[in-house]
């Protein structure tokens, strides 16, 4: 017997006994409800999508090719459409997750207008987006059931059988719109504990995976911007460990942790580390300091002195006060840092680099690998880089390499329409296309995430929108290339009431009226044109 069979049996069983007074509930219609309400707190949510992204893991490990995707989100709407879309064009949503971005939620979701990723926006609003998040999917579950029920009305109605139970496979077989949420808590927003405190909010919304970096809090940059600072590991790794607390606290044992280090392209750091024995986490920390020897006759009372390897070294220091790493030691303290996020409670890596280069990856997650070997990352295919030049000039790098004549190719001008046709551009093409698999396979990458894509595709849509509505195309501008498009490529918020929750409404005022419910579904209604 299916659950939501013998949901309609339980929920009978309970109304007998309650006596007269319940007579007129239906079980089949409490069923349908519990059905459309899966998930009763943000916690079920949490531990259901922990397990998802751990047994993605695993199959991960034995199998590269089976990497995993997501796009971020700063809107409920925006995180239901896709996984709609997902389910509507593969059938499944196996390995599609939503990325939660905190860029996005600093220049779209902030009080304070739009901002900066910077740390600066209500922290409270990360944990918010994600319940948000979580809703919308929710009610997408609810609408595409509620759309299985009516199939099953009508084919009871008709007396159809292989329609019955054609649908009510369907109905078993549900598969939710609920998927993993890579959650972005920036630096953590102060504190260890504040980290902690934050974190909890985000797991009891639905969150099951957190991404923490290890930039001072306060200091914070965008990890494609200038000016980035870190901190020591010690104090990242109390982060760390302060977030896999909350997890365990509420009970979401599985739930993943994602290391972010920015130390490619921070040149800069708040703190010395405290150093107890040489070599030791702190030690290393120092040694990627930019220092210059000295002697106590040359020394003055504001400075701050070192022994390193036996001699007296001054720390390089900023007019702000911040310390600056040796130039081209980044690689190395990336490679550090992951070693030690992974040895200290960490799941899985972000490594934020200047550009989509998959053997700069490799070259760094090598080496990680070396001391853990199943180490694997999640990695920002960002809007920051610029894609076609990036790649364009990797074509044309590698092919000079080979001795191929270059001269009909500017490679500071590559980004030309004029080259879009060329050979060379569709190289490069090719190897955007295949980026994310040779990535998954070649340097680790378990996690292929773009950061911000509906930050864009909302502005050109609303460009080209506003070019052609408000020009000559007048009307025609909307209908001909968004509604038409909507009704041929089966886009389902074409009939935005019903995506609104409109039938849902009507099903409801049916099962607590009966007769007497009034409902917006009638002739009159002119979503029926669709």
């Amino acid at each position: 017997m299916s659950n939501y069979k013998k949901d309609i049996d339980t929920t009978a069983t309970l109304i007998s006994q309650q006596g007269p007074s319940w007579q007129a509930i239906n079980p089949e219609y409490a069923a349908r409800m519990r059905a459309q309400n899966r998930f009763q707190t943000g916690l079920d949510i949490a531990r259901y999508t922990a397990k998802i992204m751990r047994a993605d893991m695993e199959r991960y490990d034995r199998d590269p090719s089976q990497y995993t995707q997501s796009l971020g989100c700063w809107h409920g709407f925006i995180g239901q459409q896709k996984m709609i879309s997902i389910k509507k064009h593969f059938n499944s949503t196996d390995r599609r997750y939503l990325y939660l971005s905190g860029w996005m939620v600093a220049a779209l979701r902030s009080e304070f207008g739009p901002l900066p990723d910077q740390s600066m926006h209500e922290k409270t609003s990360v944990a918010a987006l994600i319940e948000e998040l979580y809703t919308f999917l929710r009610q997408a579950d609810a609408r595409e059931l509620g759309g299985l029920f009516r199939e099953l009305d009508a084919a009871n109605a008709a007396g159809d059988q292989a329609k019955v139970e054609a649908t009510q496979a369907k109905i078993d077989n549900f598969q939710t719109h609920v998927v993993p949420i890579i959650a972005d808590i920036d630096a953590g927003f102060g504190n260890e504990e504040a980290t902690y405190l934050l974190a909890k909010k985000m797991i009891e919304a639905g969150a099951c995976c957190i991404q923490i970096e290890n930039q001072v809090s306060d200091e914070k940059q965008c990890g494609h911007q200038d000016g980035k600072v870190t901190v020591p590991h010690e104090d990242f790794l109390a982060k760390i460990r302060a977030v896999r607390y909350a997890f365990l606290e509420l009970g979401v044992d599985d739930g993943v942790i994602v290391a972010r280090t920015d130390s490619l392209g921070a040149g800069l750091t708040k703190q010395i580390a405290v150093s107890r024995a040489p070599g030791d986490l702190g030690a290393q920390y120092n040694s990627f300091l930019d220092v210059e020897e000295v002697d106590m006759t040359t020394a003055q009372e504001s400075d701050v002195l070192m022994i390193q390897d036996g001699k007296l070294v001054r720390p390089k220091r900023l007019p702000s006060n911040l310390f600056q790493f040796r130039k081209g030691s980044g690689e190395d303290r990336v490679v550090l840092d992951c070693i030690t996020s992974l040895q200290n409670g960490a799941d899985l890596l972000w490594i934020e680099t200047e550009k989509p280069h998959v053997g700069q990856i490799k070259g760094m997650v090598d080496r990680i690998r070396e001391v853990i070997p199943n180490a694997k990352l999640v990695y920002n295919n960002s809007p920051s880089f610029n894609w076609t030049t990036n790649f364009r000039q990797q074509v044309f790098d590698a092919w000079t390499e080979e001795g191929r004549d270059m001269s009909q190719y500017d490679r500071a001008n590559l980004m030309s329409a004029e080259y879009d046709d060329s050979e060379l551009a569709i190289e490069a093409d090719n190897r955007i296309r295949s980026f994310q698999a040779d990535a998954a396979r070649e340097a680790g990458i378990f996690h292929h995430l773009i950061t911000l894509p509906t930050y864009h595709t909302a502005a050109l849509s609303t460009d080209n929108l506003a070019k052609e509505y408000f020009g000559s195309e007048g009307m025609l501008g909307y209908v001909k290339n968004v509604q038409r498009q909507e009704i041929r490529q089966g886009i389902a918020c074409v009939k935005h009431q019903n995506m609104a929750g409109s039938d849902m409404g009507d099903d409801h005022k049916e099962y607590f009226s009966g007769e007497a419910a009034l409902k917006a579904s009638g002739k009159d209604n002119t979503m029926n044109q669709f």
